[in-house]
């Protein structure tokens, strides 16, 4: 009896659900999915932990709400400026930086906007809007999103109108859309080099500065939610910054895209960039 009431007693203590539980919930975007780097690095984790990692694949916007209201345990994005205001609210914790690449402006080959080899992504922009000529926005609130609209926003910009299509879609059928179209984009570089088979729309501007794509991985405040499984949101955090994993990621696309998907930057922060 006294055995029952210790067992009842630990059920109901703050964390208990998450130490009954052997698997992670992980809220990421579909930029990660898309290029393939979880479908490696997920059952690495697995096999490491004894865990099993259910991934929901969503926009950044999304997968952080869900993690702010308990629904995951970690959380995978790229979009800074929301991610920060969810850890000062107390809804995420130590966030911490683990890769980066960037994103690209493509295209058409026959380029009606002539933003080829543009300096600058905001010019881009302009260029695109001035001639009216098809952009397909992925209109979802993920970190792609933030960053086009910061984009026009910095071009003085409110797009609208026929030339301006909004996908509703994640990264992947963003692209395909944009390809269907014959359309203007803005991808993640990882995710336009996994579907270079399937799209055939050639990178047009690159490697301005606000195109600087970073991934943080967070963990969600137990207090979110009683279901949170915090040990096993914070073992999965933990693996994303360990040395072996950083050095697959360091190598990832490489033999299949000739050239990696990501860099990984563990221990650095916004500062260095």
């Amino acid at each position: 009896m006294r055995r029952l009431l210790l067992v009842l007693a630990m059920l109901t203590l703050p964390g208990a659900a998450w130490a009954q539980s052997s698997s992670v919930i992980l809220a990421t975007t579909t930029s990660t999915q898309d290029s393939g780097l979880l479908d490696v690095l997920v059952p690495m984790f697995e096999k490491k932990t004894g865990l099993t990692v259910k991934t929901i694949s969503v926009g950044t916007g999304q997968a952080l709400a869900l993690a702010a209201r308990g629904e995951a345990d970690v959380t995978l994005a790229h979009a800074p400026s929301i991610e920060r205001k969810y850890v000062e609210e107390g809804k995420l914790l130590n966030r911490r930086l683990v890769m980066y690449n960037d994103f690209v402006i493509i295209g058409p080959a026959n380029d009606p906007a002539r933003i080829k080899g543009l300096a600058s992504a905001v010019e881009a922009m302009k260029r695109i809007s001035a001639s009216r000529s098809r952009f397909v926005s992925r209109g979802d609130k993920s970190g792609t999103h933030a960053l086009e609209l910061d984009l026009w926003r910095q071009a003085g910009l409110a797009p609208e109108g026929a030339w301006y299509i909004e996908s509703g879609q994640g990264m992947g059928q963003t692209l395909g859309i944009a390809d269907d179209r014959r359309a203007y984009t803005l991808a993640d570089r990882g995710t336009w080099l996994a579907f270079q088979k399937r799209v055939s729309l050639p990178v047009l501007v690159e490697k301005d500065k606000p195109l600087l794509n970073l991934y943080s991985v967070m963990e969600v405040n137990p207090a979110n939610g009683p279901r949170v499984n915090s040990a096993g949101g914070k073992a999965f955090a933990d693996f994303m910054l360990a040395p072996e994993t950083q050095a697959v990621i360091k190598t990832f696309g490489a033999d299949r895209y000739g050239q990696p998907l990501f860099v990984p930057i563990a221990g650095k922060t916004d500062a260095d960039f």
